[in-house]
């Protein structure tokens, strides 16, 4: 069986996908600095750090939101209010400069963990995850399997993603330089309709 209103997480993890966060600009700074081979190293790290949050989150707390529905309603809230913040967040920033300079060379296991330390570490990740994830699993149902429907999903098109961001680095680090403005605009513009929709769709 598939998720709680699974094309709406798919609308929400592409969204944050292609909004950049500290992840893509590690993505693209590698990228520029040692090429794209070494990135999907640091593209592992991340998203296997995502997968260890999600886990943690579903499994250690799953019983806990089954036999008390009240903090999936309070969760919902926070998450809706969460969103909103980070549509401010992200039409508030500026893109960062990245460090052109070559760096000298560095293991694979050192790519691999600077994903896994820049993605463990992230705010950002730690409220999705607690907040927005567990609001698509029914958890009087099997949720094991929406689980890995919903971790198999953000994880396969997190790692795309930040591919991809590899593979158009410079090309997309020209073109958010010249209209900042623009992507965030956007960006912070959906993330407060997918709030909106969260409002009037999750019902508990």
């Amino acid at each position: 069986m598939l998720p709680l209103d699974f094309i709406l997480f798919l609308q929400i993890i592409i969204f944050l996908f292609i909004t950049p966060g500290t992840p893509r600009v590690v993505i693209i700074s590698y990228s520029i600095n040692y090429g794209v081979k070494n990135c999907i190293w640091t593209a592992f790290g991340d998203v296997t750090a995502n997968f260890i949050q999600a886990t943690l989150v579903i499994f250690v707390l799953g019983t806990f939101f089954s036999d008390n529905p009240e903090f999936l309603r309070l969760f919902k809230w926070i998450g809706v209010f969460y969103l909103v913040y980070l549509a401010y967040d992200v039409y508030k920033s500026s893109p960062k400069e990245i460090n052109s300079k070559i760096l000298s060379s560095k293991s694979f296991f050192s790519f691999f963990r600077d994903g896994f330390l820049v993605a463990g570490t992230s705010p950002k990740a730690w409220l999705f995850f607690p907040l927005i994830f567990p609001q698509f699993i029914d958890f009087n149902s099997n949720y094991i399997i929406q689980f890995f429907i919903l971790i198999t999903t953000y994880v396969v098109l997190d790692f795309i993603s930040l591919i991809g961001y590899a593979l158009l680095a410079q090309k997309l680090i020209n073109w958010i330089k010249a209209k900042p403005k623009t992507i965030n605009t956007i960006s912070a513009s959906v993330l407060v309709v997918i709030a909106f929709i969260i409002i009037i769709s999750q019902q508990y």
